[in-house]
């Protein structure tokens, strides 16, 4: 199992760590890589054309402002492919969020939200426990524990409350 984390720029590893932290939770293999859909535009495409032969079943593409990082990987790959929008101009992300949701036809990206490190991480996730059981069994542990989480801060609410703070 491998999924790569690709960005358009180091500036954005800050938001994406927490997508690698996540995959290694579920052990999965994580490669990284820096990469400009403008910039380095061969290296996208060497990176997307090799992907599948390198192992690699999910791609995970962060980019900001014009953010064609995604869709250009997903033009020279079959394999899954899910955007992160980063906030990284004036115009908190909305740019880069509008260049990933409109792809043309035919060139899908699934989309997360803003700095969706973390549910890019889970979907690719999801998209493996296809093909890999033990990764469902994980994210119906991980949703469990979620639940958990969620019911102690009611209780710790409760108690404050009570105790009038």
């Amino acid at each position: 199992m491998k999924v790569a984390i690709i960005m358009g720029s180091n500036s954005d590893w800050p938001i994406l760590e927490s997508a690698e932290k996540t995959l290694k939770e579920f052990g999965i293999e994580v490669e990284v890589i820096v990469a400009s859909a403008h910039r380095t535009p061969g290296k996208v495409h060497d990176f997307a054309a090799g992907a599948k032969d390198r192992g690699i079943e999910v791609i995970i593409a962060a980019a900001g402002a014009a953010a064609h990082l995604g869709g250009v990987i997903a033009a020279f790959t079959t394999l899954p492919v899910i955007g992160i929008p980063i906030n990284a101009t004036p115009l908190n992300g909305m740019d880069a969020l509008l260049s990933f949701v409109q792809m043309p036809s035919g060139i899908p990206v699934a989309t997360m939200a803003i700095n969706g490190a973390k549910n890019a991480a889970l979907f690719a996730v999801e998209i493996l426990a296809l093909k890999y059981p033990e990764l469902a069994d994980k994210l119906a542990e991980e949703r469990v524990k979620m639940q958990k989480e969620v019911e102690a801060k009611e209780e710790k609410l409760a108690k404050l409350r009570a105790d009038g703070k």
